[in-house]
């Protein structure tokens, strides 16, 4: 057979019999030749046949895909075969070598317990990749030979280049961290120094042990590193790390290359409806969280064709815990509460829901990433909601080409217990840009602070940049994009007030929801018209939406905010709209 014998891959029998299923008699000699060679082509790691890969080539060859200036045709793409849920722990083991500047999947299966070898390797990682990051930065590129500003750009500096040299100024990168004597170190890949942060001045973003950081300073006598100023180093643009690792298998699945992703675009822009809600902090003990979420999929039922796509919900599903007086009666009680609930809405079962435990939720520890709820509380759901999904803490979404990855953590809390001692010039700083996408690492703290699974670090990588993270805290909500990656907190659900849900059409512009998240991956290609359903003084809003709807050139998209004790008439704010716009030309979600 040409898998094994012309490429030396091993068929398991689920493979080979998805073969025989999909393949009549006279086309298996040309058949298997090109299905193996477009294998290939998405799949490194292992030379056992995985069903996903296998799949995903057939359909690119089905599609016509092999051929580099054809697009995939909208209509003949299933959506649903290009989402997927992956598990920390299903996430293949990529390792990046500094030697090589390269990834690649290790051959030995991660453990739980994990090997002495790997309580540095990790950290050794971690630096490397950010290293790499910041020497392809053009500020610290040289340039062409014989060119004029050949010696003006910024060079790195090794702790081991230091002795002897004091009275000098040199740039250094590695991790902030604590001698035995307890005073502030920088560590790179070969040694440490000693940091006197008196007259340092620190960059944008939150600085903590773990950190790593680009540090300018003096050496002086004393063998320490007078700090002048300190910032977190550059990160790098999704589609650059893609340019230059698009064939590693980052999360399992087989690959998809960057000309991949390009044909299947069209089918991501043609499918605007397709959305994703986040919830977190879902108390499920509290009497007020099913009442909101009934309203919040009563929403979402009255507007059938704006089904999402996704339901995310997030930890904590207990208020004060499982460990307290009654908490696993109150887990299980409230799980089984959900699923009856969910099953009285039957349009949303061809929804899926995702489950992140949260740092309160069974049997959860302190290391990160924490395993998938326990079967024991969420039987019942599992075989009766089909869609349902109970993932690690952190997870990613993987749609087409995009990665959306969902972190339940308290984590703002964390760093800002952990901040190093720097001057108070931090303290009008943007609290929103915690650095963690120039980390490239959720959990950019130490082991004392945050202990994580050595073996498992890869998990908690943010390299390449995701599409999107989701930062779920108990910190207040926000929004932001930086260097093209969404990042946002949609808040605690129990804490907000007013449900908001925005029609989203766009990949480069997410907006936040409260207490949902709902984000699309297309353009905008009309605006947006808030009106508050609250019925008092509804006749001076609707006087300004249609004045508002009158002048616009384009048909809007009218966006409902409903509070969350109040009953939902489905568009009757919009009914003067009509008069201004023809009704199909206008789109109006409530919930």
């Amino acid at each position: 057979m040409v898998f094994s014998t012309k490429y030396s891959l091993t068929l398991p029998a689920p493979a080979l019999e998805y073969i025989q299923q999909v393949l009549i008699d006279d086309e298996w000699a040309v058949g298997l030749e090109l299905w193996a060679a477009e294998y290939l082509k998405g799949e490194e790691a292992s030379s056992l046949v995985s069903l996903e890969g296998l799949k995903r080539a057939y359909e690119i060859l089905q599609l016509g895909t092999v051929d580099d200036t054809q697009e995939a045709d909208p209509s003949e793409v299933n959506v649903e075969a290009h989402f997927s849920v992956v598990d920390s722990f299903n996430m293949p083991p990529v390792r990046f070598d500094p030697v090589r500047a390269a990834f690649s999947v290790a051959k030995r299966k991660p453990s739980i317990a994990g090997q002495a070898a790997s309580r540095s390797s990790y950290l050794r990682e971690r630096w490397g990749i950010i290293r790499e990051i910041i020497l392809r930065n053009e500020n610290f590129t040289p340039p062409a030979l014989g060119g004029q500003d050949r010696d003006n750009y910024l060079k790195l500096t090794s702790t081991r280049n230091l002795l002897g040299r004091a009275g000098q100024l040199f740039l250094l990168f590695g991790m902030l961290s604590r001698n035995p004597e307890g005073r502030l170190t920088l560590e790179d890949g070969d040694g440490r120094v000693v940091l006197d942060m008196e007259d340092a001045v620190p960059g944008e973003g939150l600085f903590t042990e773990g950190c790593m950081v680009l540090i300018e300073g003096e050496y002086t006598v004393d063998d320490t590193l007078r700090v002048l100023a300190m910032g977190h180093p550059p990160s790098e643009k999704r589609h650059i790390a893609r340019g230059l690792h698009g064939h590693v298998d980052f999360l399992g699945g087989g690959a998809m290359s960057v000309k991949e992703e390009k044909k299947y675009q069209p089918t991501v822009l043609a499918n605007t409806q397709v959305s994703f809600v986040v919830l977190s902090d879902v108390w499920l003990d509290h009497p007020s969280t099913l009442v909101a979420l009934r309203r919040l999929f009563e929403g979402y039922a009255e507007a059938a064709e704006y089904r999402p796509m996704v339901f995310v919900l997030c930890g904590n599903f207990v208020q004060r815990g499982w460990e307290g007086e009654g908490g696993l009666k109150q887990c299980t009680n409230g799980f089984n509460a959900l699923t009856d609930l969910i099953l009285s809405f039957p349009l949303l079962l061809q929804s899926h829901f995702v489950f992140v435990p949260g740092p309160l939720d069974p049997w959860t520890g302190t290391t990160l990433p924490r395993p998938a709820l326990p079967k024991n509380f969420t039987q019942r759901l599992a075989s009766r909601i089909p869609k349902a999904k109970f993932v690690s803490n952190p997870c990613r979404l993987r749609y087409f080409g995009q990665d959306i990855v969902i972190c339940r953590e308290d984590l703002m809390g964390r760093m800002l217990r952990n901040l190093v001692g720097v001057k108070s010039a931090n303290e009008g700083a943007d609290m929103k840009r915690y650095t963690i996408l120039d980390q490239a690492h959720l959990s950019p703290l130490p082991e004392s602070v945050r202990p994580t699974l050595w073996e498992f670090d890869h998990a908690l990588r943010l390299y390449p940049m995701p599409t999107a993270v989701v930062l779920a805290d108990k910190y207040e909500r926000y929004e932001l994009t930086y260097e093209g990656c969404h990042v946002f907190n949609p808040g605690r659900f129990s804490s907000v007030r007013h449900n908001q849900l925005y029609g989203m059409r766009i990949r480069q512009k997410m907006q936040l929801t409260s207490p949902s998240a709902v984000f699309a991956s297309s353009k905008w290609h009309q605006p947006v018209v808030s009106v508050d359903a609250d019925r008092r003084g509804r006749g001076s809003r609707l006087t300004a939406l249609v004045q508002a709807v009158s002048a616009l050139a384009v048909a809007p998209i009218v966006r409902v905010d409903v509070p969350l004790g109040h009953g939902v008439e489905p568009l009757w704010c919009l009914s003067s709209v009509w008069n201004a716009w023809n009704a199909s030309d206008v789109r109006a979600w409530t919930c």
